[in-house]
């Protein structure tokens, strides 16, 4: 009888494991940018430990701040695509691992990471 209860017990602990999901894969380290507010201050943004495999519209520079973000920093262990556009869209420019990084004429408003 107990033998079949560890049985029992070993499987549903098994069973559990393999129903629950892992945990997302996320980008190790620090995205930043630069943008003007709408108020016209010089400001900074970043992104620490990023998901990814999913559009971020960055803050500060979304369809609401006419002036888009600039000179971004990648220094996350993944690679950046940024964009032109909101949701990923627009003209692209991808930023490689750990030093990727663009000047201020690189207009950005969203990112997504390998």
């Amino acid at each position: 009888m107990r033998l079949r209860s560890a049985f029992t017990t070993v499987l549903g602990a098994a069973l559990l494991l393999t129903a629950t999901p892992g945990s997302a894969y996320a980008a190790t380290g620090q995205f930043r940018f630069s943008y003007v507010t709408v108020e016209g201050d010089e400001a900074s943004g970043f992104l620490n430990n990023p998901p990814s495999g999913h559009c971020i519209n960055l803050h500060g520079v979304g369809q609401e701040n006419p002036q888009p973000g600039h000179s971004p920093k990648n220094r996350t262990d993944a690679w950046a695509t940024v964009f032109t556009g909101t949701d990923c869209q627009g003209d692209s420019f991808r930023l490689r691992p750990r030093t990727g990084g663009a000047s201020e004429r690189l207009k950005l408003r969203s990112v997504i990471f390998d």
